[in-house]
């Protein structure tokens, strides 16, 4: 009698959840300034793919960011779905009223588990930045609004080189600690490696649980998807990428910044993991955005699926 087939599990998941972060962190990184009538037009062509959650902007000083003034009127304009979410970016009590006041239901929150990274990005030590943000995400929660936090530099820096593991699970966990319902942890200049992310992933869920990570790899050496696919071993099920891969990487001029979201998602689909994304309807939320930039979309997903419709 023929042995039955032995069914081998797979290492993925069943389903992974997609943070949008182009019309966020990717158009912060770029040098043209969109309307907020495209800015809005981009969004809720994002939400028509299938995306759930959409960074909408950021509610930091024009000064700092001119590429996320008027963020308010973005949010302004978003038409309301049932499930689709759209943080903003929040540094300060200042920026969370005037969240407030746009009708934010959602805001981020970030630090850095780099020192030297923490005092030239946003002027402050890294325990006082995170005083401030208890602050922050305890008048946030009072108001029913949800936080999400973000650690920077998890992989490396650009000042101080290999970032200890320890400082990125001590950062992770006082997020945790002070409400943030999940933690995106990012290799912001793009230096980690499959095996560097499988470490950093394990250290962190020493400190918080795995369901409330998050992963965002910037793809500068061309290793974003295979940080992912370690990622997903290791149990998170959530990861940040930005459409058409907006965004560059300000420490390494002329190399690419953020995962694109294409290339992650047909990554996705060719695994079986469902995202609930379209990818066709998604490339061309890209082309939308990239024409209104006059370019061309990064991600090699978006090219190819272009190729086949010229």
């Amino acid at each position: 009698m023929a042995a039955e087939p032995q069914t081998v599990p797979t290492p993925y998941p069943d389903f992974v959840k997609i943070v949008e972060v182009g019309p966020r962190d990717g158009l912060q990184n770029e040098d043209q300034r969109l309307p907020a009538e495209i800015r809005i037009e981009f969004i809720e062509r994002l939400a028509d793919a299938g995306l759930t959650t959409i960074e909408a902007g950021s509610l930091v000083s024009p000064s700092w960011v001119p590429q996320m003034a008027q963020t308010e009127r973005v949010l302004a304009g978003l038409r309301h779905r049932e499930g689709v979410s759209y943080p903003v970016l929040v540094p300060n009590m200042r920026g969370l009223e005037d969240a407030l006041r746009a009708g934010a239901r959602e805001i981020a929150v970030f630090a850095a588990a780099s020192e030297t990274f923490s005092q030239k990005n946003i002027n402050n030590t890294i325990a006082g930045s995170l005083s401030r943000y208890a602050e922050v995400a305890a008048a946030a929660r009072a108001e029913g609004v949800a936080v999400r936090g973000y650690v920077s530099c998890t992989l490396g820096c650009p000042y101080e080189g290999e970032v200890a593991l320890i400082a990125v699970r001590e950062v992770a966990g006082s997020l945790f600690d002070m409400g943030c319902y999940e933690i995106s942890l990012g290799d912001t200049i793009g230096v980690g490696t499959a095996e560097k992310a499988r470490a950093m992933v394990r250290a962190v869920s020493e400190r918080v649980p795995v369901a409330h990570l998050a992963v965002h790899f910037h793809d500068t050496y061309g290793q974003a998807l295979a940080n992912v696919l370690t990622a997903l071993q290791e149990g998170v099920r959530v990861v940040d990428a930005s459409v058409a891969g907006l965004g560059g990487c300000p420490y390494a001029p002329g190399a690419a910044g953020n995962l694109a979201t294409e290339d992650l998602l047909y990554m996705l689909d060719g695994l079986g993991v469902r995202s609930g994304v379209d990818l066709r309807t998604l490339a061309a939320a890209g082309r939308f955005v990239t024409g209104s930039l006059g370019r061309t979309p990064r991600s090699r997903a978006a090219q190819a699926l272009a190729a086949t419709e010229e």
